[in-house]
């Protein structure tokens, strides 16, 4: 692992407006933002790929650049900002087959297990993502929780470090964030608060 404080001073650099700091920070961190892709990808299912892990860091990469004022305050913080941005990666891959599964100007095609294994995946990622919106309008630390513990697959203590909270928070506000996410998938009227 690199020197955080390295890449602490790049963070600040980029806000100043160095030219090359995002890059360097990002070929620091390269090995890391690898991690937290597989971690995402294992998620999904086998047989449904959305990516490759190359290609969804490098796509993550592309929607970070693009920022003009990236906020990250350490290596921790930028790891779960990247980790929502592969997210989002995700669910635009989940929205384009829901599109091309509805037509979308392409030829009809038999039906086949596969086919119909990768659209019920699209689903349930489109589900998900839809529910993680509805989270963040309720209480957006939860789902920054969220982000870091399941996206970005950081334990307690790091998830504590990258949002500046206590590790007790963390602690309730993960069983609070599971419990509203499992009411909220399963169509559960009473959310928890």
């Amino acid at each position: 692992m690199q020197d955080p404080e390295s890449i602490t001073a790049l963070m600040q650099a980029h806000r100043a407006g160095a030219p090359h700091a995002f890059d360097r920070m990002v070929e620091l961190v390269y090995p890391e933002l690898r991690r937290v892709a597989r971690q995402q990808l294992r998620r999904g299912r086998p047989d449904a790929p959305v990516l490759d892990t190359t290609g969804l860091v490098h796509e993550a990469y592309l929607k970070l650049v693009d920022q003009a004022s990236l906020d990250a305050r350490d290596r921790g913080h930028f790891l779960a900002i990247a980790a929502r941005a592969m997210r989002q990666v995700i669910v635009d891959h989940a929205r384009t087959r829901q599109a091309a599964k509805r037509g979308a100007g392409a030829e009809h095609l038999p039906f086949d297990e596969r086919s119909a294994a990768v659209a019920a995946h699209a689903e349930h990622v489109l589900a998900v993502n839809e529910a993680l919106a509805r989270l963040a309008a309720e209480d957006p630390r939860l789902l920054q929780v969220v982000e870091c513990r399941f996206f970005a697959g950081y334990s307690e203590v790091e998830t504590a470090e990258a949002l500046d909270v206590s590790t007790r928070t963390v602690e309730r506000d993960w069983l609070r964030a599971k419990a509203w996410l499992k009411s909220a998938m399963t169509g559960d009227a009473g959310q928890p608060a």
